[in-house]
């Protein structure tokens, strides 16, 4: 490890000591160096990449675990911008230790990787220059922020009801100025396909986990539409609101 890549890990791991288990399990226990490296040598190569960019704020993701299943690589994206400092920041909402509440936090690059993640892959889309110099003024003020937030989550939140919220859902409303514009602009949505038993079994053992805001007509026929990652890399690049996807290794 490099001494730059051992001045971020100690920083990360102090950020993630005041933030403790925000968008984790409740589990008590120190990450391990290997993951600590990996996920440190992933946001050295994301913050040479935004460098290299020019860009002032992206959309920034990770593979956080496996969505193979439902056709979905990514698991989660929040806002990426370059502070005063000319540091990389990110803004983005996490679940609380898989509880049915949710917060916006804002970490480094190091702490927004050290999340147990299934794939050392990042993703980032580059926003418009006009979508770009809406968004800066947005993610350095915390009032702003929390202006979208919905505390109550759903892993699985319908995109167009108003009682949960998931951390994709309020990275794209933040991301396209609420959930009205989305709509206009053309988002659309991924849709889960989940069998009775598995929405019964989520729904009984998480907490975090509701299918009660999907039209009924949709929900007992197993489908289930979700704001992902892929969706919304999709809908900014069909859009012409941002740039093709640019995976990081």
């Amino acid at each position: 490890m490099t001494p730059h890549l051992r001045a971020c890990a100690g920083a990360a791991l102090a950020l993630a000591a005041s933030a403790a288990h925000a968008g984790r399990s409740c589990e008590n226990r120190p990450p391990k160096v290997d993951t600590v490296q990996r996920a440190m040598l992933l946001a050295e190569h994301t913050a040479n990449r935004l460098d290299q960019s020019g860009a002032r704020v992206v959309a920034l993701a990770r593979v956080g675990q496996n969505l193979s299943e439902y056709g979905v690589h990514y698991s989660h994206f929040g806002l990426a911008y370059r502070d005063d400092s000319g540091r990389w920041r990110v803004v983005h909402k996490l679940n609380h230790c898989g509880t049915a509440r949710a917060a916006v936090y804002r970490q480094g690059l190091g702490e927004f990787f050290l999340d147990d993640l299934y794939e050392y892959e990042a993703a980032i889309v580059i926003p418009t220059p006009e979508v770009q110099s809406h968004l800066l003024p947005v993610v350095r003020d915390n009032a702003r922020l929390a202006q979208l937030n919905t505390p109550s989550y759903s892993m699985v939140a319908y995109p167009w009801a108003q009682t949960y919220q998931q951390s994709n859902q309020w990275a794209l409303e933040t991301l396209a100025r609420g959930r009205a514009r989305i709509k206009l602009q053309g988002y659309t949505p991924t849709t889960l396909h989940i069998g009775p038993l598995k929405r019964l079994g989520g729904r009984l053992t998480a907490a975090n986990i509701a299918f009660d805001d999907h039209p009924n007509e949709k929900r007992f026929t197993d489908r289930i539409e979700t704001v992902t990652v892929d969706s919304v890399f999709a809908w900014l690049n069909r859009s012409g609101l941002g740039g093709t996807v640019q995976v990081i290794r």
